[in-house]
C-alpha cells in the first residue's frame, strides 16, 4: 500500500493539473461570460458617464438597448473564444491552458481600453468609435497626442485600464482553477482527455453552429446583425447604446484602409434621370447651364441687379464649433453669445441653416469651394481628389484680380489647408508660426481667438487699396482641449454639466469676433465689405435630434454688410447649407459669373421656394439626410429611410412621420449624391473640365 501512496498521489496531480474537455468547454463558458458582463459594465458606465443624453427617455428604452448590445457583444465573445474553440480538435491545443488565458486578458485588455476611450469619444461626436480615429492618426501624431493628453484625463484612465487589466489575468486564473474543479479520477480523466476523434468533431460542430449563430445575432434569414438593427427605439442615444465600440471601429478599420472610393454612394437612378434631378433642385431662372454634355450643373450665374449690394471686399468668419443651439439670437436663453446676438441685429440672419459635415474640414472645404461632403470623400483636402480645382470663392474671385488672406490660430499642415488652398488659389496664409508674443500659445494647436482676431484686424487695414480683397478668418479655441487665457475676459459658463467648458470656450470666441468687429469698424474697408460669419459645425448637445444629430448641424449664418438688412430683412428661414454661401456671396458682388456650386445664391431663389440642403455626419458611415423646410430625410446605408418633421429653435423637437415616405425629397438626395460623385471622380466638378485644365 506503502508503494502505491506516490502513485495515487500522482493521479490526484494529474487531475488537478490536465485540462479534460468537460473542463476545457467549463472554462470557454465561464471566460465568455465574464466578457459578456466586462462589456455590460462598459455600456453602464457609457450611459452614466454620458446621462445628460437620457433626457425624457422611459427606461424601458435603455433595457432594450442592453438587449441589442448583448446581441453585438455576443459577436464580441466569438471572436475573442475561436482560439477555445478550435482547440476542441487537438488534446494538446487543449492542454495549452496559459496562453489562452494570455490570450482572454490581452484581448478583454485591449476591448477595456477601447470602453475607456469611448466614454469622452461619444460626448464628444455622440458617435461609437468610429473612422475618425484612424483619421486623427493620419494627422501630425504629436498635435494628436497633446490634444487627448490635454484635453482628457488620461493619466487616470491608464493606470485604472493597467489595474483592470491585472484584475483580468487574475480572473482568468481563477475561472481556470474553478472550471478543473470536476475533474475525475486519471482513468477518466485520461478517457476525456483522448475522447474519440470522431465526438470531438462533433462536439467542435455544435460548437461551431452555435458561434455562427451568436455572431449572427439572430436565426433569421437575412444578412447578419448590422449597427441599424441597434436603432429600434425613438432615442438616439439608446440606439447608440446598443451598439459595440469595438465592432463599429473594426468596420471603420475596413472601410478606413480599403481605397476610399470601394464607399463612394453607387448609383441608384438612371444617369438622365439623376442628372435632370438635380438641374431641377439646383438651377434658377437666373442660371444659364453650359457645357451641358460634359459637366453637370456648370452654369452662368447673372445676379438681378436689384438684389446685389454695393460690396467692394469679403470677409468669411469661419466660428469653430460655433452651435446654433446655443446661439442667443436663434433661440437660447444661456447668454453664451451676447456679441454674435449683437451682430445679428445689424445683419441678416439664416436660423435653419447647416453645416455639411461635422468636423472643421469638411466646413472649410463646402464654404469655401462650394463643394459637399460626399461620402468616401468626407476628407477631400487630404485625398487625390481634393486636388481637382473647384469653383469656389478662390477661383471665382482671383479671376476678378481680388487679393487674398487666410489667418488661422494653428498650423496649416493639418487637414491639408495650405496644400488644399493654395490648389484652389489662395496665395497668403498667417498661422500659428507667424504670431509673435501672442496673448495665449495652446501647446496644442497655436493662439487664442483673440490673438488670431487682433492679427486678421490688423492685416485687413493694411490690405491695399488699390485692388478689392477677400479673406478668410477661422477660430480655433472653441476645441478641445479648450485651452483659453488664465485671465478670461468673460465669466466662466456654470450650470450645464459636462457642456460647462466647450460653453465656455464658446462665450470666448464670441467676445473674440465682437472685439473684431470693434476693431473693424474704424477701418476705412468696413464700408465697402460683406462680412460673412458662421459656424463650421455644431456640437454635442443634452439631447440628439433625430439620428442624424442635427444640434451637430445647425449653425448660424450671418451676413453684414452695406444695405444688407435694407434689401433683405434681419431674419431669414431659408433651408440652406455651408454649399450655398459661394453662390449668395457672388449674388451680391453681382455681375456674371460661370461656375458650377452645388448651392444657390439664397437670396435669389424662385419664389415660394423654402430652400434644401444635403448632409453628413464624419465618418466612414454613408449614412446621408436630406433636409427641407420642416422635414428631414435620413437615409442610412442598406437600410430603409426614415422620415421627421424637424423643429429648430428654442422648443427644438423631432417626430417620426408613419411611413417614412417622401418620393420627392428621396429622389433629390440619390440624385444630388450620385451625380456629384461622379463629377468628382471624373474630375469635372470645376469651372473647366480636366482636359481643358491641362
Amino acid at each position: 500500500m506503502t508503494a502505491q501512496e506516490p502513485v495515487a498521489t500522482r493521479q490526484s496531480s494529474f487531475n488537478l493539473d490536465t485540462p479534460t474537455v468537460k473542463s476545457h468547454l467549463a472554462f470557454t463558458l465561464l471566460s465568455a461570460g465574464a466578457l459578456l458582463v466586462m462589456y455590460s459594465l462598459l455600456r453602464v458606465a457609457l450611459l452614466v458617464y454620458n446621462s445628460d443624453q437620457i433626457g425624457d427617455s422611459p427606461a424601458s428604452v435603455f433595457v432594450e438597448a442592453f438587449y441589442n448590445g448583448l446581441r453585438f457583444d455576443l459577436r464580441v465573445v466569438v471572436f475573442a473564444c475561436i482560439p477555445l474553440f478550435l482547440a476542441l480538435l487537438s488534446h494538446r491545443a487543449i492542454a495549452a491552458r496559459t496562453a489562452y488565458k494570455l490570450w482572454l486578458t490581452a484581448f478583454a485588455s485591449l476591448t477595456l481600453l477601447l470602453g475607456i476611450a469611448e466614454l469622452d469619444f461619444y460626448r464628444e461626436f455622440h458617435q461609437r468609435l468610429n473612422s475618425l480615429v484612424f483619421q486623427y492618426m493620419q494627422e501630425d501624431l504629436g498635435t494628436v497626442a497633446s490634444m487627448i493628453w490635454n484635453g482628457f484625463p488620461v493619466g487616470r484612465y491608464l493606470l485604472a485600464w493597467a489595474f483592470a487589466t491585472w484584475v483580468l489575468y487574475k480572473l482568468f486564473g481563477g475561472l481556470d482553477r474553478l472550471s478543473r474543479r470536476h475533474n475525475k479520477a486519471r482513468s477518466q480523466a485520461h478517457h476525456h482527455s483522448h475522447t474519440h476523434w470522431g465526438a470531438r468533431i462533433l462536439l467542435f460542430t455544435l460548437c461551431l453552429v452555435v458561434a455562427v449563430v451568436a455572431a449572427r445575432g439572430h436565426m433569421r434569414q437575412g444578412p447578419p446583425l448590422r449597427w441599424g438593427d441597434a436603432f429600434t427605439t425613438d432615442s438616439m442615444f439608446a440606439n447608440q447604446l446598443g451598439l459595440n465600440g469595438t465592432l463599429t471601429l473594426v468596420d471603420a478599420a475596413k472601410n478606413s484602409f480599403s481605397s476610399h472610393r470601394d464607399n463612394a454612394w453607387k448609383a441608384t437612378l438612371p444617369e438622365d434621370e439623376a442628372l435632370a434631378s438635380v438641374r431641377e433642385m439646383l438651377l434658377t431662372p437666373n442660371d444659364k447651364l453650359v457645357d451641358a454634355d460634359t459637366a453637370a450643373i456648370r452654369r452662368d450665374f447673372t445676379p438681378p441687379a436689384a438684389g446685389t449690394l454695393p460690396i467692394r471686399n469679403v470677409v468669411v468668419i469661419l466660428m469653430e464649433s460655433f452651435a446654433g443651439r446655443w446661439v442667443g439670437a436663434m433661440g437660447s436663453d444661456a447668454g453664451i453669445t451676447p456679441y454674435f446676438d449683437k451682430l445679428a441685429k445689424e445683419g441678416l440672419l439664416f436660423d435653419r441653416f447647416f453645416s455639411n459635415g461635422t468636423h472643421t474640414h469638411q466646413g472649410m472645404f463646402a464654404t469655401m469651394a462650394c463643394f459637399p461632403n460626399l461620402p468616401s470623400f468626407e476628407y477631400l483636402m487630404r485625398t487625390p481628389e481634393g486636388a481637382h480645382k473647384f469653383s469656389g470663392l478662390p477661383q471665382l474671385l482671383s479671376a476678378r484680380d481680388f487679393n487674398d488672406l487666410y489667418v488661422y490660430n494653428g498650423n496649416f499642415q493639418w487637414d491639408n489647408q495650405s496644400g488644399f488652398f493654395s490648389n484652389q488659389g489662395m496665395t497668403r496664409f498667417i498661422g500659428r508660426e507667424d504670431f509673435v508674443n501672442p496673448v495665449f500659445m495652446d501647446k496644442t494647436w497655436g493662439v487664442s481667438d483673440q490673438d488670431m482676431f487682433d492679427r486678421g484686424a490688423a492685416e485687413l487695414a493694411k490690405m491695399p487699396a488699390d485692388k478689392p480683397f477677400y479673406a478668410l478668418l477661422q477660430t480655433l479655441s472653441n476645441h478641445t482641449p479648450y485651452a483659453l487665457p488664465t485671465q478670461l475676459p468673460v465669466e466662466k459658463v456654470t450650470g450645464y454639466g459636462a457642456h460647462d467648458e466647450h460653453l465656455t470656450a464658446m462665450r470666448y470666441a464670441d467676445w473674440a469676433l465682437g472685439q473684431f468687429f470693434e476693431k473693424a469698424r474704424k477701418e476705412p474697408y468696413f464700408k465697402d465689405t460683406l462680412f460673412v460669419v458662421v459656424g463650421d459645425h455644431g456640437f454635442g448637445s443634452d439631447k440628439q435630434l433625430t439620428e442624424m444629430d442635427l444640434f451637430r448641424f445647425n449653425v448660424p449664418l450671418l451676413l453684414i454688410g452695406p444695405g444688407v438688412q435694407e434689401k433683405f430683412g434681419s431674419l431669414n428661414h431659408n433651408v440652406a447649407t455651408q454649399i450655398d454661401i459661394v453662390p449668395t456671396i457672388m449674388g451680391r458682388l453681382g455681375g456674371e459669373v460661370r461656375h458650377q456650386c452645388w448651392g444657390r445664391d439664397l437670396l435669389n431663389l424662385p419664389e415660394g421656394d423654402p430652400g434644401i440642403g444635403v448632409i453628413k455626419p464624419s465618418g466612414s458611415d454613408q449614412t446621408v439626410a436630406i433636409v427641407s423646410a420642416d422635414r428631414i430625410l435620413i437615409q442610412p446605408k442598406d437600410f430603409p429611410p426614415r422620415l421627421y418633421q424637424y423643429q429648430l429653435g428654442a422648443d427644438a423637437k423631432a417626430v417620426r412621420i408613419p411611413g417614412d415616405s417622401d418620393p420627392r425629397l428621396q429622389k433629390y438626395l440619390e440624385a444630388f449624391l450620385q451625380t456629384a460623385t461622379g463629377s468628382l471622380l471624373n474630375n469635372t466638378a470645376g469651372v473647366q473640365d480636366a482636359k481643358q485644365n491641362q
